[in-house]
């Protein structure tokens, strides 16, 4: 199982954390985060559930990191196994991850997919969702996995929607002309767009599109 012990800082301050595998019994914490991580006009019905925690932690329990500052829990992330063609990438939110339920988990699939990355909005200075997702490439190399891949919200998208399309809107984000503060911390990570995809959330501020975006295992 994973466990990963380092600092972060704030400033010229050493703050020591530890990524790892979250269980059952971490649900409280799990959701507190949620709840903080994505306020309205998200959609709370998309927070998780016990039921949800409780497969992710049986189901394919590599795929579920949290990392803790001071023993508490200020972020998670939360993945499955499946068999991406990319040939084939349009597909929703809801069914390449069951709904959060990760029940069609495959465990021979040649990709991690990201159900779900989430951090405390008091902790993001940390840079904590980072470590999170470099966590989660170690995963992908362990496990001998082709890629990492994940559809990426576009809140920024909705303050554009009337003056550009979703594609042109992506590219002004890989330029840095404009900011989107999911798209670009994906770019900060390493990820790379595929596509955007329409209808892939129900996301009032990305109008429902996301970007597909994926990190390539580097030894494969």
């Amino acid at each position: 199982m994973y466990n990963k012990k380092l600092f972060v800082f704030d400033g010229s301050r050493n703050i020591p954390v530890v990524i790892r595998n979250y269980k059952e019994n971490d649900f409280s914490d799990l959701l507190r985060v949620q709840q903080e991580s994505f306020p309205p006009p998200f959609p709370p019905e998309l927070w998780w559930n016990k039921e949800q925690i409780y497969n992710h932690v049986t189901l394919f329990p590599e795929g579920a990191l949290c990392i803790e500052v001071d023993g508490k829990i200020a972020g998670s992330m939360t993945g499955l196994l499946i068999d991406f063609d990319p040939k084939h990438p349009e597909h929703t939110w809801e069914e390449i991850t069951d709904n959060g339920y990760i029940r069609n988990h495959e465990p021979d699939g040649n990709t991690l997919y990201v159900v779900d990355i989430s951090v405390s909005p008091s902790y993001r200075k940390l840079g904590l969702g980072k470590w999170l997702m470099f966590s989660m490439y170690d995963v992908v190399i362990h496990k001998g996995l082709e890629r990492l891949l994940g559809g990426g919200r576009m809140p920024g998208y909705h303050k554009k929607a009337n003056e550009m399309k979703s594609e042109q809107y992506l590219d002004f984000v890989i330029k840095g002309e404009l900011y989107d503060p999911v798209i670009t911390f994906l770019l900060r990570c390493g990820r790379t767009p595929l596509r955007v995809v329409k209808n892939y959330l129900e996301d009032e501020e990305s109008c429902n599109f996301a970007t597909l975006m994926e990190w390539k295992n580097p030894f494969i």
